[in-house]
């Protein structure tokens, strides 16, 4: 058995085009030649024992293409979106190309050809990518509305500058709705509008929103989000969602939340509300498993029960 001549270092950790193998020394007959580089497409190789990685390959597909960007799907894995189990783990490389260029015709790539504003583009992580928010209209001929309206949620969510690094969303309500303006014949812009009409900032996770939905469609008020137990206190606990008026905060822990310091600041933050006469309740995985079935049950009873201060239903009251 031959043994693989090796790869030059730049070229030997991640696929690459056929110009950066001859920056890197190689000419195309040596990259026919060597057994340990393989051809994935046209003007672009990889190292025979490479594992794959999405943004690695979907940077090479980018450097390859002059005039198209990674889109759909592989841009929303890339940019971190929320996606549904059933496309989380997909490795699908979808490259996009305005209307101009000819399609992308190349094995393994599902191509687009669209109509896009350059402010829906950005080279991001070494390659060109749409934006967050034309992912999201991208996305909306083959999400569910809900999961579209998580998506959404997510984009104009307002960050934390401690956690995050950033004060400002990706985007906003009104950005999003001149986005929707400028494509109104796009295949899947009604079920968009759909989802901007649902979308809320305040959700700060995928479950969070599904919740908020589920109690919708059970025909339950519109909950407020992140209800801090001191309205005017920037430092108060919080809760995910819930009924000021009605004393009920409401919590989703996801997984992190088993950790033992969030774990414990968790008990502090329902301890908080609970001493000042809130009803507290608290929701995870096993709820978002069966569609916060059970959830809505416990909350419609709470809501039953729960006594109104006629005093914080008027706006007089800003306190707990």
């Amino acid at each position: 058995m031959q043994k693989p001549s090796p790869v030059p270092a730049l070229l030997a950790s991640a696929p690459f085009t056929i110009d950066e193998a001859k920056a890197a020394g190689l000419e195309h007959v040596q990259l026919r030649n060597r057994n340990s580089i393989e051809s994935v497409s046209q003007g672009i190789y990889r190292p025979a024992n490479w594992d794959f990685d999405l943004a690695e390959a979907a940077r090479s597909l980018s450097a390859a293409s002059p005039g198209a960007w990674i889109s759909h799907v592989t841009a929303a894995r890339i940019h971190g979106l929320f996606l549904p189990p059933w496309l989380a783990d997909s490795n699908e490389l979808h490259l996009s190309k305005p209307r101009k260029l000819p399609s992308a015709r190349r094995r393994g790539i599902i191509g687009h050809t669209v109509i896009v504003d350059e402010s829906e583009i950005e080279f991001n992580q070494r390659m060109w990518i749409s934006t967050r928010s034309r992912t999201w209209l991208d996305l909306a001929r083959r999400l569910p509305l809900k999961d579209l309206v998580c998506v959404g949620d997510q984009i104009i969510r307002t960050p934390r500058q401690e956690f995050e690094g950033r004060e400002t969303p990706f985007s906003s309500i009104q950005a999003l709705r001149k986005m929707l303006d400028r494509h109104k014949n796009l295949q899947g812009v009604v079920r968009a509008r759909e989802a901007l009409e649902l979308m809320r900032v305040g959700a700060d996770s995928a479950p969070e929103s599904m919740l908020r939905l589920a109690m919708l469609d059970a025909g339950l008020a519109e909950p407020e989000l992140q209800i801090r137990l001191r309205a005017d206190d920037p430092f108060s606990p919080s809760a995910d969602l819930g009924f000021r008026v009605r004393r009920l905060a409401i919590q989703y822990d996801g997984e992190h939340h088993l950790e033992e310091e969030q774990f414990f600041s968790d008990r502090r933050r329902d301890k908080a509300f609970a001493a000042a006469g809130w009803t507290v309740l608290v929701f995870d995985k096993n709820d978002l498993a069966d569609g916060f079935a059970k959830a809505i049950l416990k909350i419609k009873k709470v809501l039953r029960n729960s006594w109104i201060d006629p005093a914080v239903e008027s706006g007089f009251a800003p306190g707990p």
